[in-house]
């Protein structure tokens, strides 16, 4: 495993946010939901292409706070344009499992 410095560690912006919205993302390659984020008022409302249709229903996932990378360029993934990547772990067959916070933080917070 590669080392790197708390100077790299550092550059990898990680916040806290709540999902707002989600839709079904038929166009991707593999299967996906297109998420609106909410960050805060600093940071505003990103979206994001997520590989969690296994684990998680639309519904269960409106309100959720989860923790994402928003400092990734935007990448296009078929017609949609990902600007954050929510973090998850990636276990085994079952699918994703979002990181999420153990209590309610504001939106936007900072992972140190």
């Amino acid at each position: 495993m590669e080392t790197i410095s708390w100077h790299d560690f550092e550059k990898v912006r990680m916040h806290a946010g709540t999902i707002l919205s989600v839709k079904e993302f038929p166009q991707a390659r593999n299967p996906a939901y297109q998420l609106e984020v909410d960050f805060g008022p600093e940071i505003g409302i990103k979206r994001s292409s997520a590989q969690i249709t296994q684990l998680y229903e639309p519904d269960t996932l409106i309100g959720r706070q989860v923790i994402a990378v928003i400092n990734f360029p935007e990448k296009q993934i078929a017609n949609f344009f990902s600007q954050c990547l929510i973090l998850g772990v990636v276990g085994d067959e079952k699918g994703i499992v979002l990181l999420q916070p153990d209590r309610p933080v504001k939106n936007g917070h900072r992972i140190a």
